[in-house]
């Protein structure tokens, strides 16, 4: 007799909040087939065994844009479950420093305005991380 787990499985996932100089930010779309696939978000991955944070956002941003960021302030963690996953999301603001991004593990890129972000379809976990960039910026307007 076998055990199902009533709970989804958990992933650490590391963020990244990249700008520009033009303050603009990077988000990619996801590839068609898989889970949540279409779908815009904030770059980055699952953290690996003994990695910090900023290790594993410039590795993950490395490996699927083709980039070099340097890893800035903490924004906003979250926790969010969906049906099939749990995800706690450690968000960082970013640096571009050396590279064009590339879509080489997202189907598409795209620098936008923090303005512009309401009109891509992303994540539900993501959207509080557009409302953190949102509230941040206000507080030094």
């Amino acid at each position: 007799m076998s055990k199902t787990n009533p709970f989804p499985p958990h992933k650490i996932i590391g963020v990244a909040v990249i700008w520009d100089d033009n303050q603009q930010i990077l988000i990619d779309r996801r590839l068609p087939q898989g889970v949540m696939g279409g779908l815009w978000e904030f770059p980055g991955g699952k953290i690996e065994p003994g990695e910090t944070i900023a290790e594993c956002i410039q590795r993950e941003i490395k490996e699927e844009l083709g980039i070099e960021i340097a890893v800035g302030e903490h924004l906003i963690t979250i926790d969010h479950t969906y049906t099939h996953l749990r995800v706690t999301l450690m968000v960082h603001h970013c640096r571009l420093i050396k590279g064009i991004p590339q879509p080489i593990e997202c189907d598409e890129i795209c620098w936008v305005n923090l303005d512009d972000l309401d009109k891509f379809t992303f994540p539900q976990a993501n959207i509080q991380i557009i409302a953190a960039l949102k509230q941040s910026i206000k507080q030094f307007k």
